[in-house]
């Protein structure tokens, strides 16, 4: 919990003048984090100070830490989310957690409203070159649309049948942002990038035969493109692209409206 005597003196500072509002808020950006327990302390300023609130990863917690986790953190978002959970795991974790919602493919659980309305501009466009890939795709998909981004699917349309990619072209020229997900060899980023005008943002993922080596073979394949205009991620981080997505289209509202200044 934040300091009482340290927040008390600096909103005291504020008022009096000795510091301006601007840099209060940059002191309150780095202040508040809240223990629980011996095993977590939250962030609650993330938020502030990045544009995105702290997210719980399920993997090594238990459903009680996690249950604890998102119960306190409800009292300060409006979205609480926990990725790579099972569902074993939810079902343990709703029984201590109400309203709590489950995106199975997207192994991503939730308390949030039913609908998010889009609270930014544009449109971040996600491929899957195949059925195998969706579990990663849909951990961006579900992330960039809790945290208020407007997405367009496009699932298996990987390059062993690339027409199926061609034919719905629309999708990456109406993009604002893409992400790409594929196993195997990793070569649709390339192709899409060779398409598109827009970030193209790559995520390898552990699908594939041996020598795909759990996704170093696409992550190094996407890393070599010879396509511009491609970021990768790590392997199976659809979260982290969801993510690198969304700041792409939040920088948009800090640039000049009547050209570069």
């Amino acid at each position: 919990m934040t300091d009482e005597k340290t927040l008390r003196s600096l909103l005291e500072s504020i008022a009096s003048g000795k510091i301006t509002p601007d840099r209060g808020l940059e002191q309150l950006k780095h202040l508040a984090y809240e223990p629980i327990g011996e095993f977590a302390k939250i962030d609650n300023h993330r938020a502030l100070r990045t544009g995105f609130p702290e997210v719980i990863w399920g993997p090594g917690k238990t459903p009680g830490q996690i249950a604890q986790i998102m119960n306190v953190m409800r009292q300060r978002n409006s979205v609480v989310m926990a990725t790579r959970i099972e569902p074993d795991v939810y079902v343990t974790v709703r029984s201590q957690v109400r309203d709590l919602r489950y995106y199975e493919s997207a192994r991503i659980c939730a308390i949030a409203p039913p609908t998010i309305e889009p609270r930014y501009p544009g449109t971040i466009g996600i491929l899957s070159a195949g059925t195998a890939d969706l579990p990663v795709a849909e951990e961006a998909a579900v992330t960039a649309e809790l945290s208020g981004f407007q997405v367009q699917r496009l699932w298996d349309v990987g390059v062993a049948g690339i027409h199926r990619l061609l034919d719905n072209r629309h999708l990456i020229t109406s993009a604002s942002v893409l992400i790409v997900v594929a196993g195997m060899e990793g070569a649709l980023p390339s192709v899409v990038a060779g398409l598109a005008d827009c970030p193209v943002i790559a995520v390898p993922t552990s699908i594939g035969y041996g020598a795909s080596f759990n996704g170093l073979a696409p992550l190094l394949t996407m890393l070599n493109s010879c396509a511009a205009g491609i970021g990768v991620v790590n392997i199976d981080n659809g979260f982290g692209a969801a993510v690198l997505a969304g700041q792409i289209l939040r920088t948009v509202s800090k640039l000049p409206r009547d050209g570069i200044s």
